[in-house]
C-alpha cells in the first residue's frame, strides 16, 4: 500500500509539538503548524505561493476552494494563512453568517476583518497595534527625511496626507479619523483614542463626542466599506506588512437565507470579485470556500450569471490535472490511504515528545494506525473523506495518551473504539449510522 503522508523538512520545536497534540486532542484545526499536517497539498503549494508572491509585489488576488462538508475548507484555510504570514501578511478569517456577518453588508464583512485581523506578532484584534506601527513608520521616515524634532509632528501630518492621497478621494473619513486618533493619542485622551480606533474598525454606536472631537459623523456603511478597506491595505503596506489575507469561509450558508438577501449577497461577491480584480485593492488575497452546490446549485452561485462565469472552473477531467492557479480550486479530500499516513505523521511527531518514544512507535505501530483509521471511517458509514477530524482525536486522546501514560496499557487488549453521537460534528452525525447512541467496534 501506497502511503501518502506530510513532509517534515526539519525539527519541530517542543512548543509547536504541543500546539498541534493540544489542538488535535480537543478535535479542532491547530492554529498553527498546520504544514506537519498537510496532507495532499503539496500539489497547490507552486502555484499558491507564486499568487502570494504577486499580492506582496502588490498585485491583488481572489480565489474560490469547493469541498464537500468536512473535506477540510477549514484547515486548507488556515495552512494557507499560514504561509502568507510567514511572508509577513496580515490574516484574517471571517465566518458568513446571515445574523453575525450578512455578506450583503459590507460594512459588517469589514467590521468582522478588523476584529479578526491578526499579525505574526499580534493576535485579534491587531487593528491598533497595525495602526500604531503605522505612525511610527511616518516618523522614522520624516526624520530620515530631515524633520527637525520640533516639527515632527506637522511633518507626519505632510508625509500622512501623501499616503493617504488615493484612499482620501474614496474614504475621506478614514484618513481624517486617523488624524484624530492621532491627536487624542499625543493630548493623552486615551478614551477617545479608543473610541476613535473602534470606529476606524467599523464599529457601530460610537460616542458622537468621540466622531466629533476626530471630526466624522455617522457609522460606517456599506459603501464606505471598500474604501476603508483600502485605506486598511495603505497602513498594513506603510507599517511593514507584505498584504492582507482574508478568508470568508463558509460561503454556502447563503443558500439558506432570504432570497432577498441571497441575492443582495451573490451581487456582492460579484462586486468584491470585480473590485479585486480592477487593481482596486493591490496587498490583498480574497479566499471564499464553499460547497460543489453553492457553486453548482440554482440557489447558490448559478443565480446569478454574472458571478457564475467568473467564478467558471472546468472541473470534467480527472482530478490529477485540476489547475491550480485557476479562480477555482477543489480540495482532493481524504482517501483511506492519506488518513492512514496521516495518523503516522501524529503518531511520530507525538513519539518524538515522550520519554519512551520506541514504545509508543512499537505498540502504535503502522498497522494499527491503519485498524484504527477503518474503524473511524466504519462508525461514519464508510465516509473516509469525514474522518480526519475523530480519527485524530481517537488517536491522541483515547490510545497516544494512555500508551505514554500507562506501561501496561496495549490499545489491541484494552481499548474498543467509542464513538457517541454527543462528540461528533454535524457532518459527523449525518454520515454516521442513524440510530444507536454509540457505536462500538473492537479492532483487532
Amino acid at each position: 500500500m501506497s502511503i501518502d503522508r506530510p513532509v517534515r523538512t526539519g525539527p519541530v520545536s517542543a512548543a509547536r509539538r504541543r500546539d498541534v497534540i493540544d489542538a488535535l486532542r480537543r478535535g479542532a484545526v491547530p492554529e498553527s503548524g498546520l504544514d506537519l499536517l498537510a496532507t495532499g497539498l503539496d500539489r497547490f503549494e507552486p502555484a499558491l505561493d507564486a499568487e502570494l508572491d504577486a499580492v506582496a509585489s502588490g498585485a491583488s488576488v481572489f480565489k474560490a476552494v469547493r469541498g464537500e462538508y468536512g473535506s477540510g475548507k477549514t484547515f486548507f484555510t488556515r495552512w494557507l494563512g499560514e504561509r502568507a504570514k510567514r511572508r509577513n501578511f496580515a490574516v484574517a478569517e471571517i465566518q458568513v453568517s446571515e445574523t453575525e456577518t450578512p455578506l450583503h453588508k459590507l460594512e459588517t464583512v469589514y467590521r468582522r476583518l478588523t476584529e479578526r485581523l491578526t499579525t505574526s506578532g499580534f493576535p485579534p484584534s491587531a487593528l491598533r497595534p497595525v495602526v500604531d506601527a503605522w505612525f511610527y513608520a511616518l516618523e522614522e521616515d520624516s526624520l530620515a527625511a530631515g524633520a527637525a524634532e520640533e516639527d515632527l509632528a506637522d511633518a507626519v501630518d505632510q508625509l500622512m496626507a501623501a499616503r493617504l492621497t488615493d484612499v482620501s478621494r474614496h474614504a475621506p473619513s478614514f484618513a481624517t479619523a486617523l488624524r484624530g486618533y492621532r491627536t487624542a493619542l499625543t493630548s493623552g485622551d486615551e478614551v477617545t483614542a479608543a473610541a476613535v480606533m473602534a470606529w476606524l474598525g467599523g464599529q457601530p454606536h460610537v460616542a458622537a463626542s468621540a466622531r466629533r472631537a476626530a471630526g466624522v459623523r455617522g457609522d460606517l456603511d456599506h459603501f464606505g466599506a471598500f474604501g476603508f478597506l483600502q485605506g486598511l491595505l495603505t497602513v498594513l503596506r506603510d507599517s511593514g506588512h507584505k498584504g492582507l489575507f482574508v478568508v470568508l469561509d463558509e460561503v454556502e450558508t447563503l443558500q439558506r437565507v432570504r432570497s432577498d438577501a441571497r441575492d443582495k449577497a451573490l451581487n456582492a461577491l460579484r462586486q468584491l470579485i470585480d473590485e479585486v480584480h480592477s487593481g482596486r485593492f493591490p496587498g490583498l488575497y480574497l479566499l471564499i470556500t464553499g460547497t460543489p452546490a453553492f457553486y453548482e446549485g440554482r440557489q447558490g452561485v448559478q443565480r446569478l450569471a454574472p458571478l457564475a462565469q467568473r467564478l467558471a472552473t472546468d472541473f470534467t477531467t480527472d482530478p490529477r490535472f485540476d489547475n491550480p492557479r485557476a479562480v477555482q480550486v477543489r480540495l482532493p479530500g481524504f482517501t483511506q490511504d492519506s488518513l492512514v499516513g496521516l495518523g503516522i505523521t501524529i503518531r511520530d511527531l507525538y513519539a518524538d515528545g515522550v520519554r519512551d518514544s520506541e514504545r509508543v512507535r512499537t505498540v502504535v505501530d503502522d498497522a494499527y494506525i491503519a485498524d484504527l483509521a477503518v474503524a473511524v471511517g466504519g462508525a461514519l458509514g464508510g465516509r473516509v473523506g469525514v474522518a480526519p477530524r475523530l480519527f485524530l482525536k481517537k488517536l491522541v486522546g483515547d490510545v497516544l495518551d494512555r500508551v505514554d501514560q500507562f506501561d501496561d496499557f496495549d490499545p489491541r487488549q484494552h481499548y474498543a473504539l467509542t464513538v457517541k453521537v454527543a462528540e461528533m460534528s454535524e457532518v459527523e452525525r449525518n454520515a454516521a449510522a442513524a440510530g444507536p447512541d454509540e457505536i462500538e467496534l473492537d479492532l483487532p
